[in-house]
């Protein structure tokens, strides 16, 4: 079985076969998806699909890159769907100066707001970090009772050793079956198997050997098998512990 923690349904590319795909999932294997916001308008949407699909779960949150989205009004909406029975979390939050470094003071303000909302709902964060390794590490560290997953993780070695030492888990997706995958398997190797999850980031990122088409969780296996070329193990093993994982750390 696979658990998918990390996966955009609620994105415009799946509009024609949404429901189909999400109904077929579970015959694939992959019974268990998270579908993190990256807005209000996409948190409602997982919230949505939540509700209709049994094996989807939602979190909610603003993006580093919805600025626009950072108003009293909407945090507080973030903070009401938050309360659904089935959001898992709170995210997709964090920093990203890979597009946008003017702003960062801003985007610090925004992670720090929603970060005390996990901690005052006692939720999970799902981190976005992207170039922002060192502020990211900085601000979580101010919150020694927070926990959660630094999604897609692209840090260093040096990075990972702290946050695993501090409890947190690590996303691992598509991008550990590339040629230029180094840092990557770098940090696979250090990652205990009770501290890793797998994602999707569909329709993103899509591993090897579908890479270039539309990404979605039944591409979890690859994943899977490359975690498990590192690890010398069977890849049925690294599902297992990804999903033990996955339902310990959002309490599903």
């Amino acid at each position: 079985m696979y658990f998918d923690t990390h996966a955009h349904y609620d994105d415009r590319t799946f509009d024609e076969d949404r429901d189909s795909l999400l109904a077929a999932l579970p015959e694939s294997g992959v019974t268990l998806v998270i579908d993190p916001g990256c807005d209000v308008k996409s948190s409602r949407a997982a919230i949505e699909l939540a509700a209709r699909y049994e094996h989807v779960y939602a979190a909610v949150g603003i993006h580093p890159e919805e600025l626009g989205d950072f108003t009293e009004e909407n945090i507080c909406e973030i903070a009401r769907l938050a309360g659904d029975r089935k959001c898992a979390a709170i995210g997709e939050i964090g920093l990203d100066y890979y597009w946008d470094d003017t702003h960062k003071a801003e985007q610090k303000e925004l992670f720090k707001r929603q970060i005390e909302l996990a901690i005052e709902l006692d939720k999970p964060i799902i981190v976005h970090d992207r170039e922002a390794h060192g502020d990211s590490l900085e601000i979580i560290s101010q919150y020694p009772e927070l926990r959660g997953v630094f999604h897609c993780f692209s840090g260093s070695a040096e990075m990972a050793k702290e946050l695993l030492r501090r409890g947190w888990y690590l996303g691992f997706d598509g991008p550990v079956t590339y040629k230029n995958a180094r840092k990557a398997l770098e940090v696979l190797e250090l990652c205990p198997m009770d501290r890793l999850l797998l994602e999707t980031d569909s329709p993103y990122l899509s591993p090897v050997p579908m890479r270039g088409k539309r990404n979605d969780s039944r591409n979890l296996k690859y994943i899977a098998e490359k975690i498990a070329e590192v690890k010398d193990c069977a890849a049925g093993d690294v599902a297992r512990a990804a999903y033990e994982n996955g339902r310990r750390l959002f309490g599903i």
